[in-house]
This record gives structure tokens, C-alpha cells and sequence, in this order.
């Protein structure tokens, strides 16, 4: 039904995807070629293809079980304390939960990961700092399904296979370079130079996917002002975006509420259900025009 897929970032909005995939998947039998995902949506398609959701989830309860805060600001006069958690409980995470099934990613279809480059004239710390606010402006006052102000800096993106990836470290590291977002990260570098989380160039990373013609599902984690569903034809491709309902019901980097997973997850699963009864229809109507 779907040649490639799409999964856009969002930290733990990505588990509206689970929810959705798992609920589709098993009506449609999606088996796509290739996936372009970034940060946590990269992340999430791995997750899909190695380990039940459930497990995951349950995973996370326990793992977070001990974290109250998301800022420790006492550790700011605590030496070798961090301030933000999420780093040290994100590196574990993704060890544990990849570590024993990592071999079936060579099974999975080819999963691009998405990065973040800064420009040249800018060094680590200018270029997180510009890249925040550039990320903002896009975010919360142009409202664009896919971004230009980052790229018009000089921002740019490079996608790695998690094929690629020799070790369950190895696919660690390149998980949380395309995550990475100061200061909820430190900086991070990937052979050598700066890198940051892929969504600050386009949290929707479609420019990882190759021109194959026939049909992409893209699924977003945000609301933008746009139906639920639609379709954006590139070329030969005909690209199919949903979205969540309603606003997706956790925080991208609430590590203290581990059990709004489950509702995160919950409305994907609605979603879900409610596109396998429009999906058909819409499709059909999509290529007929």
C-alpha cells in the first residue's frame, strides 16, 4: 500500500505513531521498502520493528519510575551531576531496548536517519543558539509544515542507514545525534563536527525518501492547520500526511509522566482505526485526480 514511509520527530509524541502503525499495520499489512525518520520518529520505527510497543512502554515506567524532575537545579553546584537527565536515561534506554533484537534491524526495510549540520561560519555554540530560535520562529509563529529558515541560514541534512550501524552503540549514538537538543542534550558530534537533532532543518523529513513513484504515508506528531489528512503530490509520488486528531497529550521531552505514553499511544490507536475506514476512499479518490 505504501512504498515508503515517513516518520516525523516529536520526542514522546512519536508514540502516537506506535499507536497508529500498530493499529494499521495489522489491518493493511504495511511492509514498506524504506523509512526516513528523524530523532525520536527514527527511533519509533526502529522500536516497530524490534520490540512490542507494551514492552516499551513498560520499560519506561520502570526506567522512570525515580525521576521527579525534568531540571535538577541543584546539581548546578553538584559536580558530575547533570542538570537535565534525559541524555543519561535516553543513551540507557535505547542500549536496553535495542540491544537483544538488534540484529532483526538487518531484517527491517532500510531505515534513513536524519542529522543536523550547522553552517560553517558558525561554531557549536552560536549554531545551537541559532538554530533554536530559527526552529521557534518556524514552530510557533509561521506555522509551516516544512521549514526554509534553517536551511536559508545554512543549516543542512545528512541521512545514515541505521544499517550502517555495526554495533547496538553504534545505532545509540546516531539516535541521539538526531536527537540532539541542548540543553535537554549536550552538544554532540559525529565524526568530529557539531551535529543537532535532524528537525532543526525540517521535522518532517521527506527529503530522505528517493523518487520512487507510487504512494508515502507521512506521519506527523503535530498539529498544523491543515485536515487531518491530505495529500501533497511530488513529482510522481503522492505523499499522504496524517496527523493526530487532537493535540497529542505528552510533552517531546517530559521525562516525570511516563503514563501519558499510554494516552499518546491510545489516540494513535483511534486514529488509526478511524483512517483504516476513510483511507481506502481517499486514496482512491487522491489517484483518480
Amino acid at each position: 500500500m505504501f512504498d515508503q514511509v515517513v516518520f516525523a520527530g516529536g520526542g514522546n509524541r512519536c508514540w502516537w505513531q506506535a499507536g497508529f502503525w500498530n493499529v494499521v499495520s495489522a489491518r493493511f499489512d504495511l511492509k514498506p521498502r524504506l523509512i526516513s525518520g528523524i530523532s525520536a520518529g527514527a527511533a519509533t520505527a526502529c522500536m516497530l520493528f524490534t520490540r512490542d510497543s507494551k514492552w516499551v512502554m513498560n520499560y519506561y515506567q520502570d526506567a522512570l519510575r525515580h525521576n521527579k524532575k525534568n531540571v535538577y537545579w541543584g546539581n548546578l553546584i553538584a559536580r558530575g551531576k547533570p542538570i537535565f537527565p534525559h541524555y543519561k536515561i535516553y543513551r540507557q534506554a535505547l542500549l536496553d531496548i535495542y540491544g537483544e533484537p538488534f540484529e532483526m534491524l538487518q531484517r527491517a526495510p532500510e531505515i534513513r536517519v536524519g542529522i543536523s549540520h550547522l553552517p560553517r561560519w558558525l561554531g557549536a555554540r552560536s549554531g545551537v543558539m541559532t538554530a533554536l530560535i530559527a526552529y521557534n520562529i518556524e514552530k510557533h509563529i509561521r506555522k509551516t509544515l516544512h521549514p526554509t529558515l534553517g536551511r536559508q541560514i545554512g543549516f543542512h541534512r545528512e541521512f545514515i542507514r541505521v544499517q550502517d550501524c555495526p554495533s547496538v552503540e553504534h545505532l545509540a549514538d546516531l539516535m541521539l545525534q538526531s536527537s540532539c537538543t541542548p540543553p535537554f542534550t549536550p552538544v554532540l558530534r559525529r565524526d568530529g563536527k557539531p551535529v543537532l537533532d535532524g528537525g532543526m532543518v525540517d521535522n518532517v523529513p521527506v527529503d530522505g525518501l528517493d523518487d520512487t513513484p507510487g504512494m508515502v504515508l507521512v506521519l506527523v506528531t503535530r498539529r498544523y492547520p491543515r485536515p487531518q489528512m491530505f495529500v501533497i503530490n511530488h513529482e510522481l509520488q503522492h505523499r499522504l500526511y496524517v496527523q493526530p486528531s487532537s493535540k497529542v497529550p505528552i510533552s517531546s521531552w517530559d521525562y516525570t509522566s511516563p503514563q501519558q505514553m499510554q494516552h499518546a499511544y491510545d489516540l494513535g490507536r483511534r486514529d488509526g482505526d478511524a483512517f483504516i475506514e476513510r483511507a481506502p476512499d481517499f486514496i482512491a479518490s487522491t489517484l483518480a485526480h
